[in-house]
């Protein structure tokens, strides 16, 4: 059903950071928004993503912001990396989803959501790290490779899952013996994301805690932000309620704390 050579061929394919991105990306890890915003300007299907997603209601922007200036300027160095990160994420996801019963707006919504309950989760521990803030940009990427690899075999995968009541997750690290987050992993190196992205990725899933105490914490938090965001109706409507398996004693130290931040009586 999927081989080593599929997922091979899978990393191929994904494309290198294209020229005007991987400029905006170098302007803002050195902290110049104006240059950035220059840069990006000359990419309209950024502009037309940075817009769409920064004045969603979850933003909480009373006024439209459409500049590219503006929207650096007022998410800060860090989280207008990670929202590059976030579109470009995109360039990877299919013009229709089959597997999972997600579009364009569905799947810019998790991003959003991801994105800013990342924010509020990091700026409670005190963090402030271009790299960590981007490292939740890759957990949809996780969901993009699971479309890909899955979305050929729905009906074989349907029933493996119904019969063993296995996440997708689980079901490609027995065939192949490399998971979702493995080829995240990949992808992040790929696009050099910085050494902490793939680490704290791997601990996100809940099967390869990390021996770096910070790292492992980050994992926790993002283990159950995932599981709690994709718990949400519109996700579980498409079908990602079940996307990983969640590691319930991973992350029982933390919950109570999670729960606090995020609002959840």
């Amino acid at each position: 059903m999927i081989t080593k050579d599929k997922i091979d061929s899978f990393i191929e394919k994904i494309p290198p950071k294209p020229k005007v991105l991987k400029e905006t990306l170098s302007l803002l890890n050195n902290g110049e928004l104006t240059k950035a915003a220059k840069v990006a300007e000359s990419d309209l299907a950024l502009k037309a993503y940075l817009k769409n997603i920064v004045n969603k209601p979850i933003y909480g922007f009373k006024n439209e912001v459409s500049e590219i200036s503006q929207i650096f300027g007022i998410l800060g160095v860090s989280l207008s990396q990670q929202t590059v990160y976030n579109y470009i994420i995109t360039l990877l996801s299919p013009a229709e989803w089959h597997l999972f019963k997600l579009n364009s707006k569905t799947f810019y919504e998790l991003q959003a959501n991801l994105s800013k309950k990342w924010e509020l989760i990091l700026k409670h521990l005190g963090i402030d790290d271009k790299d960590i803030y981007s490292a939740i940009s890759l957990l949809p990427s996780s969901v993009i490779v699971a479309e890909a690899l899955f979305c050929e075999k729905i009906e074989d995968v349907t029933l493996l899952r119904t019969t063993k009541s296995l996440d997708f997750n689980t079901i490609l690290t027995r065939l192949c013996g490399i998971g979702l987050f493995d080829i995240c992993e990949q992808i992040a190196n790929k696009w050099e994301m910085g050494s902490l992205v793939p680490q704290i990725l791997q601990a996100s899933s809940g099967l390869k805690p990390s021996e770096d105490e910070k790292i492992n914490l980050l994992g926790k938090w993002m283990h159950l932000l995932l599981f709690y965001e994709l718990s949400q109706p519109v996700f579980i409507k498409a079908g990602l309620n079940d996307f990983v398996d969640f590691q319930i004693d991973y992350v029982e130290d933390i919950y109570e704390e999670f729960a606090s931040v995020m609002g959840i009586e």
